[in-house]
């Protein structure tokens, strides 16, 4: 049984396309398959433009090493992508920033974004596989209400590539599923195994 959100979500699907044979389930957040060209609307480019950011020399110059910069930078991702009624303690923040500071670690945390492995390019990329190359692995999808990244209306075309999906909808709950619903994580998690 495989569980991830955000990047973790991308591996578990690699995994269970890859090796189903290893994979009984699956318990995922965004992103999925199936976002297409809508990645280029406006509202979601206001959301993106760290993706293009970080291909810059500019998070190296401004960012890396500096920590009230790391601090800075960090917040406004977890104030910004948080639901309404989820805020990050000091303390976590303050953890964050002594594990992203020293130099080389905001760079290294950011490479998979330098690899071209971020979600515009994987999005406009994306085709609806035949049906019998859907994801066959029984997964359950935990959709945030208020993730500014991916909108619930993205949940649209999980059917197109998952084959035994069920979706379950997070109200108040922003792109930190893990965090922001735990509880519903760790529950969807125990009734997959």
């Amino acid at each position: 049984m495989i569980a991830g959100y955000d990047i973790g979500s991308r591996i578990a699907q690699a995994l269970a396309v890859a090796r189903p044979d290893l994979v009984r389930a699956l318990v995922i957040s965004p992103p999925l398959p199936g976002i297409g060209d809508r990645i280029l609307s406006p509202e979601a480019q206001r959301e993106f433009w760290y993706q293009q950011f970080h291909q810059l020399d500019l998070p190296a110059q401004l960012i890396d090493g500096q920590p009230d910069a790391v601090r800075a930078y960090l917040r406004h991702f977890w104030e910004h992508w948080s639901g309404p009624d989820f805020g990050l303690p000091a303390g976590h923040l303050e953890h964050l920033v002594t594990a992203y500071a020293p130099e080389g670690a905001f760079m290294a945390s950011i490479n998979w974004y330098r690899a071209g492995a971020g979600s515009v390019a994987r999005s406009l990329a994306e085709r609806p596989p035949a049906p019998e190359d859907r994801i066959a692995v029984p997964t359950t999808v935990l959709w945030p209400e208020h993730d500014p990244l991916f909108p619930p209306a993205w949940s649209d075309r999980i059917a197109e590539f998952f084959a035994d999906a069920s979706l379950i909808r997070l109200p108040v709950a922003g792109h930190f599923t893990p965090l922001e619903r735990a509880h519903e994580f760790a529950a969807a998690v125990i009734a997959a195994c």
